[in-house]
């Protein structure tokens, strides 16, 4: 069998040359064109929910969020299965399913089942979807300096958060852009039990008049002389001052109490 073959291979040398050409080509064309992966995503296809619940132990959090999540996702169509944790003030909803699944096809079935969830839910609890890409999808870490010495650790953050983080997302295939570091820029109100306690103030009072003080509205347009001027009331929170003078009730002979006294701004 084997001369046989050996006897055809010579007889037709011209054929099996032009084979070895035709594989070696085949070869080199595999090489330059098949994707190669230095990390290989080896992971579930996986829809990750996160869901604020600020300031909340954790056994709170699994029994008002993590819980009716995890028990609503189980519904989810091609769901393997739903890894629920909870944390001080987070939930974090791992659900898997069948491999081949189209993420974003997944991800949207995900999203329709969070808006039957979402009246099991603490008011003001809002679960949110995490972003398309997986733990081996992180690609670059840059740092922002400023060596001018013209810009403090906020002034940087708010750099990157309101600039070059939407820039860096409108490149193709990224899917997230995670600051990470700096100080996030704050108003921080010190109440003065003491203070309060003197001029009558409540806490819940001082929470409900900055909410209310920090909003602008319409007042619709006025009609002159054939143009229409439209009204605003601008009323947005801007600086140490405004958060000072904003007005939380009138002490006895109509002088009006502040937040500035009753509180470190």
């Amino acid at each position: 069998m084997i001369a046989r073959i050996i006897d055809g291979a010579i007889a037709g040398r011209v054929f099996i040359v032009l084979a070895a050409i035709a594989l070696t080509l085949a070869g080199l064309w595999a090489v330059r064109t098949t994707p190669v992966d230095a990390l290989p995503d080896l992971s579930d296809v996986q829809v990750v929910v996160r869901t604020n619940f600020a300031g909340q132990a954790p056994q709170i959090v699994e029994d008002q969020v993590t819980y009716p999540l995890s028990t609503t996702l189980l519904s989810v169509p091609g769901v393997e299965t739903v890894r629920g944790f909870s944390m001080f003030g987070d939930s974090f909803v791992y659900v898997i399913v069948e491999d081949g699944t189209d993420l974003y096809w997944a991800r949207s079935r995900v999203l329709e089942y969070l808006s039957q969830a979402q009246g099991d839910l603490p008011a003001g609890v809002s679960p949110q979807l995490g972003p398309d890409a997986t733990g081996v999808g992180w690609i670059y870490e840059y740092a922002l300096v400023d060596r001018s010495g013209g810009h403090d650790l906020a002034g940087l953050r708010s750099i990157q958060d309101w600039f070059l983080r939407y820039e860096l997302q409108t490149i193709p295939g990224v899917a997230e852009v995670a600051s990470v570091g700096g100080m996030i820029r704050q108003y921080q109100i010190v109440l003065d039990p003491y203070r309060m306690a003197s001029l009558g103030v409540t806490h819940a009072e001082v929470v409900s008049a900055v909410q209310a003080a920090n909003q602008e509205t319409g007042g619709s347009v006025v009609e002159l002389g054939e143009a229409e001027y439209m009204v605003r009331a601008s009323g947005y929170l801007a600086n140490l001052d405004d958060f000072r003078q904003i007005a939380l009730r009138t002490a006895p002979g109509g002088v009006p109490v502040t937040l500035g006294d009753v509180a470190h701004i």
